[in-house]
Order: C-alpha cells, then sequence, then structure tokens
C-alpha cells in the first residue's frame, strides 16, 4: 500500500516516539529541552498532517486509524518519562488519568462505530481546549528539570498539567453521557416499535 502525504507524516510521528525517549535519557547538555523540542514538533505533525489530508482531498481509513494511534502513543510515552523524573502522587494521578481516560474513549469510540453511531461522540470544545493544555503542560515539562527549574514556570506547568487532567474527566464524561443516550434509544426504540403493533392490532 502506498502512503500519501499526510499519513508519511503521521507515520513520523510514530518514529518519533523511541527518538523521545533516547533523547530524553541521553546524558548531553540541554538534553531535556531537545525532548521537548521533539514533543513540540510531533504535535505539529498532529495538526499539520490532518490540514494536509483535508486541503488535498487524502483523508484515508488508514490515515484515520493511525492519525489518533500516534497521538495517544506519543502522548502517553512522555507521560512515562515525566512520571519517573516528577515521583509525587499528584502527578502520578494526573498522569493515569489522562492515560485511562485515552483507553476509555478509544474503546468507547469503537464500539460507538460498532453500532454505528460514532458521529454521537464527535471531538468537543472541551476535548479540544483539553489537547491544548495539554500539549503546552507535557512541553514545559519536559523541558524543565524539576532539580534546577524548582521555581514558578515549574509550578506553572504542574498546573496545566493537573488542569488538563480535570478538563480530560470533564470531556469523558460528555462522551459517555453522549454515548448513553444511544444506548437508551437503541434499548427503547423495540418497545416502541412493539406498541406501534398493537396498536395496529
Amino acid at each position: 500500500m502506498e502512503l500519501n502525504l499526510p499519513t508519511r507524516i503521521t507515520v513520523s510521528r510514530l518514529a518519533m516516539v523511541p527518538i523521545l525517549v533516547l533523547v530524553f535519557y541521553l546524558p548531553f547538555e540541554n538534553h531535556q529541552i531537545v525532548a521537548a523540542g521533539v514533543f513540540t514538533l510531533a504535535a505539529l505533525t498532529d495538526w499539520f498532517d490532518g490540514y494536509l489530508a483535508r486541503k488535498l482531498g487524502q483523508m484515508t481509513e488508514f490515515g484515520a486509524f493511525l492519525d489518533p494511534v500516534a497521538d495517544k502513543l506519543m502522548v502517553a510515552v512522555a507521560l512515562v518519562l515525566l512520571v519517573e523524573q516528577h515521583d509525587t502522587i499528584m502527578f502520578t494521578l494526573a498522569a493515569c488519568v489522562i492515560v485511562g481516560r485515552e483507553i476509555v474513549v478509544s474503546a468507547l469510540r469503537e464500539w460507538m462505530a460498532e453500532l454505528g453511531a460514532r458521529t454521537s461522540i464527535r471531538v468537543n470544545f472541551v476535548a479540544k481546549v483539553k489537547t491544548v493544555v495539554q500539549m503546552l503542560a507535557i512541553i514545559a515539562l519536559l523541558a524543565l528539570d524539576p532539580v534546577i527549574n524548582a521555581g514558578w514556570m515549574l509550578a506553572l506547568a504542574y498546573a496545566m498539567l493537573y488542569a488538563a487532567a480535570l478538563l480530560t474527566l470533564w470531556s469523558m464524561v460528555i462522551y459517555l453521557k453522549a454515548a448513553w443516550k444511544v444506548i437508551l434509544e437503541r434499548e427503547q426504540a423495540p418497545e416502541s416499535s412493539g406498541q406501534g403493533d398493537d396498536a395496529a392490532l
């Protein structure tokens, strides 16, 4: 299968995952800033491949599958790296909430797709804000060494991550409510149909 340009960019984002891990651990000067740069580049390609796919009319099923996989993998790996460095209960809990939400929503989307109701859980505004705050928090945390940069910038980065975790929960609740509505409608449909048949008799 020949990959179009947007899908190649998505694949390149997947390739950045091991690069991020390698750079994060290599003991050279400013390695954390470089790691933050790798993550920033990955975040930019996330926007760019989607833009190109729409602009060039090259949206494919494989690209639609691969894009969220690359996004979630990059975020999950970055958070795992950061949890090791920022070893606190609050930080670990926030990271678990973000990763756990991605698993739940991904499973929910797959389930809704099987029911033919995937459009009922489209990306909402809260989820978009969450993504922006989350990306900024991760970039800042990757760039800052908690031992050296223990000032207001680190505190701000922590605040953004905790805000992202709260927005994550909020957006998940919105998705679950939308899915629950679809489920209730499907359960009530046979009953309504049955009542109609009885009335006709």
